[in-house]
């Protein structure tokens, strides 16, 4: 910290605190989406110091003002330049926002400079709530009255996060860059890192990793669904000369490596991004024609199809958040076992169970149910899939129960995602169950390994139809395994499609379907 006070004021005194403008990227096309205004100290002796280093100082001796209507006065001037739809990205400290003149010097500022405030992002941070949170409450609503919108700072590193995002309207969270210069070394940092962006997403918040220096760094925020990013990897702070350049200037490319953040680290993101990762999970769950559902380790269920919830007999709302023993009392003593032995890594497909009568006079429930473990990037089970046929309302059904058992008992309905041709970037629990190796495969262009020579290419042409359309794509194929058996497999998959119209990623669906395929090929006339 520069310590001479009397330096400070003589360099506000002679207009030296000048704006310098950091670029904010969206993560995932490279594109511009606004600039965050920094404030730098053009020394006469050191050249430009950096915020850092002497806003404490003037927050402690109240300067704080001064140097900031300074800065402000010409940030707002300069970003003329930045066109709609760009954001302005400004900090607010702690002193200010306990200061009742805020808003109106804000708002004047705004106007004289000519920047609009619905594009006036006011970064706060946790540090400037923690005293007095009816007071920053207050001015939250303000700011927002007057078009502008927020963001929580520094996210992480303060105490009362979670209060501060319940009781304040904020649009953006930004990740501190102490957990992400941390998070490709640290495993307690990436999750660190992976549980704000989930929290992000479930509040429908943006989310923006600040420090970003690495390519390294940047292909994992995108495998966790990190939204934007600054820091030095997309660019330094610049002076206002240099803005129209950066705006002009081709999006920023994706690392080719973004679908894989680094050996052994793949995720099925289930922890990475809970809410976001199962809601898009839902859309396959709520098509298959046997009950499915997620259950964490605690037990208790994350998700679940509505044909579950039919065959348990209790409405789905009923089931969320909580425990197998809650929902189920009398069905929990039989599977609890099963669901132990399950977190332990072991898989049970084909587990038949019977459920006592709840009526007198009643046949009991048989249900046929698959139990397979989730595995996050260090091969640790953090939850547990689970698929149920009703053998007793399909009983009266030969053909079809016949089929659906056999969904079930044979690893059916495994879902998977891609976002470009042979790039899976998730595959479930049933299909990565196996040895590591078999895990491995399944991961980014692993899959395309197991296929069968003459199936390869017919599959790759499918897949390439149906992503440069698309229409919905529907391939079989043969698998090898590690014994050199080969097995067909029936792959089908929808798009999600953005608000613009643009697929931002596939979702679907894998089974075996070996017997059917051999069965159904005999049945075939041979023509001669």
């Amino acid at each position: 910290m520069i310590s001479d006070l009397n330096e400070l004021r003589k360099a506000i005194d002679e207009d030296r605190i000048v704006p310098g403008f950091q670029p904010i990227t969206a993560l995932r096309s490279g594109r511009l989406t606004g600039f965050e205004l920094l404030s730098r100290w053009q020394h006469p002796a050191f050249g430009p110091i950096l915020p850092e280093n002497f806003i404490p100082l003037a927050e402690q001796h109240g300067l704080i003002w001064e140097l900031t209507r300074q800065v402000l006065r010409k940030g707002f001037a300069a970003a003329r330049v930045i066109a709609d739809p760009l954001l302005l990205s400004i900090n607010v400290s702690p002193i200010q926002l306990r200061d009742s003149s805020l808003v109106k010097t804000l708002r004047d500022l705004a106007d004289v400079g000519g920047f609009p405030l619905n594009r006036l992002m006011i970064e706060i941070t946790e540090s400037a709530m923690c005293t007095d949170l009816l007071r920053a409450q207050v001015v939250a609503r303000d700011l927002k009255a007057m078009g502008c919108r927020l963001a929580l700072d520094d996210f992480g590193t303060g105490y009362s996060s979670l209060a501060q995002l319940q009781v304040l309207p904020f649009d953006e969270l930004k990740i501190d860059r102490i957990f992400v210069s941390a998070m490709t070394k640290s495993r307690e940092s990436r999750k660190i890192v992976a549980s704000i962006i989930g929290l992000g997403h479930s509040l429908g918040l943006t989310t923006v990793a600040e420090g970003v220096e690495t390519e390294a760094q940047a292909d994992m925020l995108i495998w966790l669904g990190c939204e934007q990013v600054q820091g030095w990897l997309y660019g330094k702070a610049v002076p206002v000369a240099q803005i129209p350049g950066l705006i002009a200037a081709p999006p920023r490319p994706i690392s080719p490596a973004m679908a894989s953040p680094g050996e052994g680290w793949a995720s099925s993101n289930l922890e990475a991004l809970p809410t976001q990762r199962l809601s898009q999970l839902q859309a396959i769950y709520d098509g298959a024609p046997v009950g499915l559902c997620f259950l964490d380790r605690n037990f208790r269920y994350i998700s679940l199809n509505p044909r579950l919830a039919e065959i348990n007999d209790i409405p789905l709302a009923d089931h969320i958040g909580k425990t197998v023993a809650e929902v189920l009392p009398e069905l929990f003593p039989r599977i609890e076992a099963a669901l132990l032995a399950v977190l332990n890594g072991e898989s049970l497909p084909e587990t038949d169970i019977a459920i006592p009568a709840k009526v007198p006079g009643d046949s009991p429930k048989m249900l046929r149910a698959t139990f397979y473990p989730a595995f996050d990037e260090a091969d640790e089970v953090i939850g547990i899939s689970i698929a149920v046929l009703d053998l007793t309302s399909e009983a009266e059904s030969a053909a079809r129960h016949s089929e659906e058992a056999t969904l079930v008992a044979q690893a059916a309905e495994l879902t998977h995602a891609v976002e470009a041709l042979t790039q899976s970037v998730q595959t479930s629990s049933q299909w990565a169950s196996g040895p590591g190796d078999i895990r491995a495969r399944t991961r980014n262009l692993g899959w395309m390994e197991a296929l069968h020579p003459d199936d390869l290419e017919p599959a790759i042409i499918a897949m390439k139809n149906s992503l440069d359309s698309g229409v919905p794509v529907d391939i079989k194929y043969r698998v090898g395994d590690l014994e050199g058996k080969w097995k067909w497999i029936q792959s089908r998959g929808r798009p999600r499609f953005a608000p613009t119209g643009e697929v931002v990623r596939w979702y679907g669906s894998v089974q075996e379907i070996h017997d059917l395929k051999i069965e159904a090929d005999s049945r075939m006339p041979v023509h001669s």
